[in-house]
């Protein structure tokens, strides 16, 4: 089985962006839910070209589960988001300084496709490790959205499993389990994070099992590190004013 874990490098406003670096971190973990199984990470540069050159290559790797990590700096819960909306703000650029000639993705497309993915399971997991989280439709009209719109035109049949999950600012010092409306440090975000994983392969192996049985064994399987594209995306960012991805 297969899965791709990819963030987001810096953006206008974030010029730490915690999704990359929760990306990179969920594909060294070590988990016996998760042995024999291949993951690779991957840091999207925080722009519309990056997403259409990088997400093929990603895709080409046929993944079985995709979760693609975006920040919400406005927001205090962890969001898995259920739906990927055709729309694109032609109002802020992206770190490249382009801006969108149209505020929709693609014409002809209907206004939103939802996720394949199981949300009320996934947001049941997230909370067991007491992080504030919901369901939300909305996952902006930046390149999280744009990434998850594009990574959803993708899947067939309900493969490969598809989730966007936005997360909140990260404390830089741990904070109290208990203490809910503080920000999360990324050492949770990291452990909800392998339990948020091991239910998408859970999903997965039950959607598609031919599918995944099928694919061909390449020897034994173990976490990649990021991809090459990911040093660059996280080097090449100016940062001014914050906003959600």
């Amino acid at each position: 089985m297969r899965i791709v874990i990819a963030g987001f490098g810096p953006f206008p406003g974030a010029p730490s962006n915690p999704s990359g670096r929760l990306a990179i971190a969920l594909a060294r973990r070590r988990r016996p839910a998760l042995a024999g199984i291949e993951i690779t990470s991957h840091v999207f540069a925080t722009a519309y070209g990056a997403v259409d050159r990088d997400l093929p290559k990603l895709l080409a790797r046929k993944p079985d589960v995709i979760l693609i990590i975006g920040l919400a700096g406005r927001r205090r819960e962890v969001c898995v988001e259920t739906r990927a909306c055709n729309k694109r703000s032609i109002l802020f650029p992206d770190v490249y300084g382009y801006h969108p000639k149209h505020a929709v993705i693609e014409f002809g497309q209907p206004g939103a496709l939802r996720g394949n993915a199981p949300f009320p399971r996934l947001l049941s997991v997230l909370r067991q490790n007491a992080l504030p989280a919901r369901l939300s439709r909305d996952a902006g009209a930046y390149l999280c959205n744009y990434a998850y719109w594009r990574a959803l035109r993708h899947a067939r049949d309900g493969w490969p499993l598809v989730q966007f999950v936005h997360i909140p600012w990260i404390s830089a010092t741990p904070r109290r389990a208990s203490s809910l409306r503080s920000l999360p440090p990324l050492s949770r975000l990291v452990a909800a994070g392998e339990n948020l994983l091991i239910a998408l392969v859970a999903a997965g192996r039950r959607l598609n099992p031919p599918l995944i049985a099928a694919h061909p064994s390449a020897g034994p399987a173990r976490p990649q590190s990021h991809s090459s594209c990911a040093s660059s995306a996280l080097r090449s960012a100016k940062a001014p004013r914050a906003r959600s991805q």
